[in-house]
């Protein structure tokens, strides 16, 4: 999750790559899309992380009094109600606090990555808002935002992912200090574990790959199986840093809770990291590519990894977390053409990679930047520029399941681009 994550996670692997890498492919027929805008919560920006089959959408959003494109507060957003408020842990106490927002479920619980009031005891950073506070992995069910637990001795949580049984993944700190955390991510002390939240708020430890001392789990689908990435804590940064060697190993967790090694695009690559996973087992992610840049992959068990390439004359591309894969084996994304180059939202599906800006009207406000999941709709989140500012979007592709046909454009089928200024009223995630 986080729009964060991958700006900081990928763009500071540029410097240490250098040999580009193109994807040439024609089109296939693809429909085009309407963009609503999803507006803020009173501030500049705003990021939509996830969404479920109902077009509901969570995220994170400035307030009037946040600024740098950092700071942000949950949201959860739809047709009627627009953008939500879901605050924070922190309450009164902490009116500067962040949180963020992921899934949401089917039955509209939602998984959110909230600060508190009081500062982490051993100086860490853990969910990278800069404010050295404690971050807690939480749900938010029926209005309320309830705290998930630790392992013993840990101190922080993130959770990222609920699926429609109410299961909730994300990684959680273990009281193991390791010297060498901090050298992948700053000011980190303890080891960290990937986790899975039952419906009781239970706790379930994902244990790492043999040999490896830490992990993190991104996406989970209806069947239990969780995906992720494992490594060591000097090599595995915790989302969201990942700032240099990411980690080593993409990773599956069947429903047992055992860890499955998906391999890489390369022999011996330093960055694999799975990032979504459809209900078919179907895993999407990120990989060091041949030509030493990261590339968005297709994880499946007949074919194993496939190479998702970049679009034309593009340098690398990620599929991120955590829902970038729906159930018909479209993909999404963004690509970026080298180190100072802004990021392109695509989608991929049959082979071909298309940015997800040719697929909207000529006329449009929008330059899509990053997508960051897709429904089995086709409907595709994620954020863009649009008169000046970054903000969260939905885009709903014009087919024949798309039931509003007069947003899709005229008889002729052109796009109309729908925009929508929507300051949320307050409520939580």
């Amino acid at each position: 999750m986080k729009s964060r994550l991958f700006t900081i996670s990928f763009l500071s692997l540029l410097a240490l790559l250098a040999t580009p890498y193109w994807l040439a492919a024609q089109a296939p027929s693809l429909p085009h899309y309407t963009v609503t805008d999803l507006g803020t919560l009173g501030g500049t920006y705003s990021y939509a992380y996830g969404l479920n089959n109902s077009s509901v959408v969570a995220g994170g959003a400035a307030t009037s009094a946040q600024t740098g494109g950092v700071y942000q507060t949950a949201f959860l957003w739809d047709k009627n109600l627009h953008m939500v408020n879901l605050g924070t842990l922190g309450g009164a106490d902490c009116p500067d606090c962040n949180s963020e927002a992921g899934g949401p479920s089917a039955r509209g619980v939602a998984p959110v990555i909230s600060e508190t009031a009081e500062t982490d005891p051993h100086g860490e950073d853990f969910c990278a808002f800069g404010t050295h506070r404690l971050c807690l992995a939480a749900i938010w069910k029926n209005g309320v935002m309830t705290s998930l637990p630790n392992p013993s001795g840990g101190n922080n949580g993130q959770a990222y992912w609920t699926n429609n049984q109410g299961q909730t993944v994300g990684v959680a700190e273990n009281g193991v200090e390791d010297a060498m955390c901090s050298a992948a991510t700053p000011f980190q002390v303890l080891r960290f574990e990937a986790a899975l939240w039952q419906s009781n708020g239970e706790i379930r430890r994902l244990r790492p790959l043999e040999g490896d001392t830490v992990a993190f789990a991104w996406g989970l689908n209806d069947k239990g199986q969780a995906i992720g990435s494992s490594g060591l804590c000097s090599n595995t940064a915790l989302p969201p840093f990942v700032n240099g060697p990411q980690a080593a190993h993409a990773v599956m967790w069947e429903k047992d809770g055992s860890p499955h090694d998906l391999g890489g695009l390369v022999s011996g690559g330093t960055i694999n990291i799975a990032n979504g996973i459809n209900d078919r087992g179907e895993v999407a992610g990120g990989s060091q590519s041949s030509s030493g840049a990261p590339h968005a992959f297709l994880w499946t068990k007949d074919k194993g990894m496939q190479d998702l390439g970049t679009l034309d004359g593009d340098f690398f591309s990620v599929a991120p977390c955590c829902h970038t894969i729906n159930n018909r084996g479209q993909i999404v994304g963004f690509s970026i053409p080298g180190p100072f180059g802004s990021g392109r939202a695509f989608v991929w599906q049959k082979g071909v990679m298309t940015d997800l800006n040719t697929l909207i009207s000529n006329d449009s406000p929008w330059y899509l930047l990053q997508a960051l999941s897709i429904n089995d709709a086709g409907q595709i989140v994620g954020n863009g520029t649009i008169n000046g500012e970054v903000h969260a979007f939905l885009a709903t592709p014009c087919d024949r399941n798309q039931a509003d046909a007069e947003a899709c454009g005229d008889k002729e089928g052109f796009l109309t681009t729908e925009t929508r200024s929507s300051k949320g009223r307050v409520r939580r995630f």
